[in-house]
């Protein structure tokens, strides 16, 4: 069991981190922890595989980035609703060497004082090697229930069988990684998969549905309690989707489909005004999405603390 404030101040976990890498806020009656697993160096030709690439080193410059790497976020989440404790991807794990620095989950969600064993639920919004290898960790499995839930989608499942990276671009040794994760990762959790088709309420409060788009079976996870509402979005969006949701990120299987998907989040986000957690925005990730005509606009929330 965890509150905000066990989490914000643990009383028996210590972390070598100099800033802890995590951010407690409650949505309703639901307790809520982005927790960063870790940032992953990519080239930035993988940010916007569609655009004039004068157009994406103008965009670069304008945001202070290096023009040919960058550090992409990876942010996990956990909720807590009723008796029930959720943990929403589990982070990339020990899967890639080219991504040392991330992979830090099991250790900073201890320094939050949340035990593995007390998950009684895991959702995975898609089944990238950075959302389910840290279930693949030595001991991991070990630690959590006998009777943890784990939920995915049945068009991601099946996508998995035989995966398609005809539209994607991405680093020369990722897609192999990528396919020997999610074999992995289906058949050490097989037996404790709950499956669902298009929207599934996994605890009051707490309901996971179907997008499609980044993969077939992405799926995003929605948090509604007392009149409030925050969604973590997956990897639906990345921090150059405000300006340009069309450009196509290189990691999509379907870019065209990703790009509606896209826009149709943020216009559902900013017409309830509710919060947005993505795995790839800069942690915390808080905020809400604002629309000036056809225009997206990310508003950062002031840090409670």
């Amino acid at each position: 069991m965890f509150s905000v404030a066990d989490t914000l101040h643990p009383s028996s976990q210590r972390s070598n981190d100099l800033v802890p890498s995590r951010y407690a806020l409650r949505v309703g009656e639901i307790d809520a922890l982005v927790v960063s697993d870790g940032v992953l160096p990519l080239p930035t030709s993988t940010m916007a595989t569609n655009a004039d690439p004068a157009d994406l080193a103008n965009w670069l410059d304008h945001m202070f980035m290096p023009p040919d790497k960058f550090d992409w976020p990876l942010n996990v989440m956990v909720a807590r609703s009723g008796d029930q404790t959720i943990l929403i991807d589990a982070g990339l794990g020990g899967q890639f060497s080219g991504f040392p620095r991330a992979g830090q989950f099991p250790q900073r969600l201890a320094a939050a004082g949340i035990e593995l064993e007390s998950v009684t639920d895991v959702i995975i919004t898609h089944m990238h090697m950075d959302h389910v290898g840290g279930l693949l960790v030595p001991g991991i499995k070990e630690r959590l229930s006998p009777d943890v839930r784990i939920h995915v989608a049945a068009a991601e499942v099946e996508f998995w069988i035989s995966p398609d990276f005809s539209q994607t671009v991405m680093p020369k040794p990722v897609p192999g990684v990528l396919r020997s994760t999610a074999t992995s990762f289906y058949n050490e959790y097989r037996d404790r998969l709950r499956i669902f088709e298009d929207k599934h309420e996994v605890a009051p409060g707490v309901v996971v549905r179907l997008t499609g788009g980044h993969t077939p079976g992405h799926s995003v996870v929605d948090l509604v309690s007392g009149g409030e509402r925050l969604m973590f979005a997956g990897d639906a969006m990345f921090p150059v989707a405000f300006d340009h949701p069309d450009w196509h990120n290189g990691f999509e299987h379907d870019p065209e489909e990703s790009a509606r998907v896209r826009v149709g989040l943020f216009r559902e986000l900013a017409q309830t005004r509710g919060l947005l957690v993505a795995a790839h925005l800069p942690f915390p990730s808080v905020g809400r999405v604002a629309l000036d005509g056809d225009i997206f606009r990310w508003v950062p929330v002031i840090w409670d603390y």
